[in-house]
């Protein structure tokens, strides 16, 4: 399994909430219409909230300004995403691609992918 971790921070003209709400129920039902087709297995997004332990944290620790929020996506393997290149996904992949820049700092959002080791995993 393969994970993308996208990391995310708004248009300069968004607030927060607008744009977590945009990203909840705009982009969401999208990502969710287009999974089957990219090979999506799972898809999570983490809002940023909680401003008082978050500025605690980066008090105490420095760093960049905090992301608006995180999406997280799953997919089998890097090589059934190399071969998932029918014009069905190629199209899919436009269309997110499109509507994240309505709401996106795209420029200033890195992503990654990666392998999760878990650490601990209680319930």
């Amino acid at each position: 399994m393969i994970k993308l971790t996208f990391c995310l921070r708004r248009l300069p003209h968004l607030s927060r909430e607008a744009f977590q709400r945009y990203w909840r129920e705009q982009h969401a039902p999208l990502v969710a219409k287009h999974a089957e087709t990219l090979g999506i297995l799972r898809y999570v997004q983490c809002h940023t909230g909680h401003d008082a332990l978050n500025g605690t944290m980066q008090g105490s620790r420095g760093g960049p300004e905090a992301y608006d929020g995180v999406a997280e996506l799953w997919f089998e393997s890097e090589e059934a995403m190399a071969a998932n290149t029918s014009e069905a996904a190629v199209k899919a992949g436009a269309e997110l691609l499109e509507d994240e820049k309505k709401f996106i700092d795209l420029a200033n959002s890195p992503l990654w992918f990666g392998d999760e080791h878990d650490v601990v995993s209680r319930g």
